[in-house]
Formats: C-alpha cells, sequence, structure tokens
C-alpha cells in the first residue's frame, strides 16, 4: 500500500481533463451509479484497458463508504491528474482512516475490500479534511493518449 508520499502531485494540480463527479446517496445501490461514471469517464479518456479494474476499485470504494461512512451522501470522483494515471475517489463524511486488513481470508464475507483496492491499483490513500475523508485508488494506463 502506498499513501501520498509518493511524488505524483495531487489531482488538483495537474488536471489533463476534466474530472468526472457526481453526489449520491450512501446506500449499496449507488455502487451502479458509480461504475457507470467510472467507465463513461475512461471510455472518454481512450483508457478502456483500464475499465474492468477501475469498476472493482470503485465497487469496493463505495461499499466501504456506505458501511463506514456517517451522515449524508458520498461523492464519487474520476479524474486523470496526468496523462498515465486515473484516480477514483471516493469521498464520505467520515475521518475515520481505513486500514487495510491482512489478517482476512477467503471465506470472509467482509474486510477484503481494500485487499482488492492495493493488488489493482498503482497506488491508493487516504486524503483527510476538516469534515470528512476521500478514499482514492489510482490505476496506472499502459497507453498514453
Amino acid at each position: 500500500m502506498t499513501q501520498n508520499s509518493d511524488c505524483v502531485p495531487p489531482t488538483r494540480f495537474l488536471r489533463r481533463h476534466p474530472g468526472y463527479s457526481e453526489t449520491l446517496p450512501r446506500t449499496p445501490e449507488s455502487a451502479a451509479a458509480a461504475r457507470e461514471l467510472a467507465r463513461t469517464a475512461l471510455t472518454a479518456w481512450g483508457q478502456d484497458e483500464l475499465i474492468e479494474d477501475a469498476l472493482l476499485i470503485i465497487t469496493e470504494l463505495v461499499s466501504n463508504a456506505v458501511e463506514h461512512g456517517r451522515i449524508g451522501p458520498i461523492r464519487i470522483i474520476v479524474t486523470q491528474p496526468t496523462k498515465r494515471f486515473i484516480r477514483l475517489g471516493v469521498v464520505d463524511r467520515s475521518k475515520a482512516i481505513p486500514i487495510m486488513r491482512l489478517d482476512s481470508n477467503q471465506d470472509d464475507v467482509h474486510g477484503r475490500g481494500l485487499l482488492l483496492v492495493d493488488a489493482l491499483s498503482h497506488r491508493w490513500g487516504t486524503d483527510l479534511y476538516r469534515w470528512g475523508k476521500q478514499v482514492w485508488g489510482e490505476l496506472k494506463s499502459k497507453a498514453i493518449s
């Protein structure tokens, strides 16, 4: 797992393409809308090879926000901070930092989401805000568009 200490600047400093975002209710059904948003963004950016991994990552991030978030809606954010990276983020109003459980096994129903995010992402992390957080995962493109 890598956190924010890597050399790639945060999304707000380098924005190659406009980002896609949507505010959704903090319900399990919002995962489908989040997947559609991610698919739309990656298709628009010609990053079709990343769609399958992106859909799994965004589903896990939404599931975590639904289960562990506090009040109010969640915000889905999909950006391309550089030519080589796609960032998928979910913002919620909880300040609790997610922890990857290394003691999960294949029979566990819960607790393996961040292991999947870690396996599929180039890097992932958490940005804390005064009122909540954003948990994000970045995918690295194989082709420069």
